[in-house]
């Protein structure tokens, strides 16, 4: 990320040959990118494009820095890379030098956000780099970034950290399981910080179409893609898998087989377990845990996920944030017995990936049907947050 003058991490240089090659072999994989005012308004091409030629997924867009600063190209960044099918995140840059300074700062952020149409349930990142998080101790950082993720978290978005790895736990703490992390090697072929959600691995790559240099991240599992497969590609027609990395490392290993494609279900009913089941953030393995559910104790949930090989029930906490827990092996062992409840929601709400097909065949009505119901004219675009009548 780059702040109003310049980035204080050492910036490496990466040879632009990688982004230009038909395939990056071993080298980190460009999962997301970071804009901000630098490279001036994006479009939905310019999206597209990193989506279509280089297997991006996710944008994050710089919202606000300080209390005095709102990045006038967020809102038509926010707006043109939900349009290109791309989960988009926020970030706003630190400046703060107390708790106090950081809550008055988490406040803005989150009053930017929401005017940008920032969605809910997206990463608002506190980029924490500036000099004045250097001058104080640890102790103060840790306590401010408690005090942005609380606020953060109040009004519905998820939090993260941003930092670097010559910063990570000795200015400001990151623990194991969140957190992402800029360091620019000369070599980028070796993983680094898989611990963490994400590794920013240059600050210089340049996308054709694009105007300026852009941060490139690597993804480690699936918090910046709001639960949906890191490697699948989401478009405005039927969602296909991308290998952008024709060596790609397996990053996790299930003991259950995964299943020929990704499904779900609006369905709702109620699980009770058998066995000590972890919570978990997204339906899948490799999400962060936040919670148990010990044998007996049962959850509400409204909607199903087929995930990795798993079955996943989705319910909402008492903090306002969905959590995942796994029910069992597809067409294997379940961890519980569940009871589903005859649903009488007649609306739909479309999520990212979603396609005017599949929801139609998830309700068992016709497209051309649906389409003429929600007078859509193009049954071939449609928008994550778009209510549709089934």
């Amino acid at each position: 990320m780059r702040n109003l003058n310049r980035k204080l991490l050492l910036s490496l240089t990466v040879t632009v040959g990688l982004f230009l090659l038909p395939s990056i072999g071993l080298a980190a994989r460009t999962d997301m990118v970071d804009t901000s005012n630098h490279n001036g308004y994006m479009t939905v091409g310019n999206f597209t494009a990193m989506r279509d030629q280089y297997g991006v997924k996710s944008v994050v867009t710089k919202i606000s820095e300080g209390t005095y600063y709102h990045d006038y190209t967020a809102k038509n960044n926010i707006s043109t890379a939900q349009q290109s099918g791309l989960y988009i995140n926020g970030y706003h840059f630190a400046r703060w030098s107390s708790v106090g300074g950081a809550q008055a700062e988490a406040n803005y952020a989150v009053a930017m956000a929401k005017a940008d149409g920032l969605p809910i349930n997206a990463v608002l990142v506190a980029d924490v780099e500036a000099e004045q998080q250097q001058r104080i101790p640890k102790s103060i950082n840790d306590l401010a970034l408690m005090e942005f993720k609380r606020i953060v978290e109040q009004a519905g978005y998820r939090y993260d950290i941003y930092t670097s790895q010559s910063w990570k736990n000795n200015v400001v703490s990151v623990p194991a399981g969140t957190g992402w992390i800029a360091q620019y090697p000369y070599d980028v072929t070796a993983d680094r910080h898989t611990q963490h959600h994400a590794w920013q691995w240059a600050s210089d790559a340049v996308f054709n179409g694009s105007y300026g240099h852009f941060d490139v991240s690597q993804l480690y599992d699936n918090y910046y893609t709001g639960g949906q497969d890191k490697n699948a590609m989401i478009s405005n027609s039927d969602t296909h898998h991308v290998d952008n990395q024709s060596q790609a490392k397996q990053e996790y290993k299930y003991t259950a087989q995964p299943s020929s494609k990704n499904e779900d279900y609006a369905q709702t009913g109620l699980f009770t377990a058998n066995t000590k089941l972890n919570v978990r953030t997204a339906p899948v393995l490799g999400a962060r845990i936040v919670a148990q559910y010990n044998p007996w104790e049962s959850l509400m949930y409204d909607h199903v996920y087929i995930r990795g090989g798993y079955v996943w029930a989705r319910y909402m906490s008492y903090s306002g944030s969905y959590h995942y827990v796994a029910m069992g092996v597809m067409g294997g062992e379940e961890y519980g017995a569940r009871t589903k409840f005859i649903s009488n929601r007649r609306t739909y709400t479309v999520r990212y990936g979603d396609t005017l097909s599949s929801i139609a065949s998830r309700y068992g009505v016709n497209m051309y049907t649906l389409a003429h119901k929600n007078r859509i004219s193009n049954i071939n675009l449609i928008y994550p947050g778009q209510k549709l009548n089934i």
